[in-house]
């Protein structure tokens, strides 16, 4: 089954979706810094319904050059969070 990407034309099956979302809408994804924690907080937005949500890189915290080392990786959790809901709350990609 195919499933359309959520910021482009782009359709074809998850696993090459999610892999096209890391590597080439890395950009939709917003990073800032938890003031007192110090974590580094990855976010992705849902562009159909505005939902968000929040992921805490704790790592980044210890080791400063974690995102930059591990940006792929990261892209890939958040953004494997998105197809998730948008199978789930807005049944694409079912």
């Amino acid at each position: 089954m195919s499933t359309q990407c959520p910021y482009c034309d782009l359709c074809t099956d998850r696993s090459t979706l999610h892999a096209h979302l890391a590597e080439e809408h890395g950009d939709r994804l917003a990073f800032s810094w938890h003031e007192r924690s110090g974590y580094a907080i990855a976010t992705v937005t849902c562009p159909i319904c505005g939902a968000s949500w929040d992921q805490p890189l704790r790592k980044a915290r210890r080791d400063p050059r974690f995102l930059d080392e591990f940006a792929y990786e990261i892209r890939l959790v958040l953004f494997d969070l998105l197809l998730h809901h948008i199978r789930g709350e807005h049944e694409k990609g079912r």
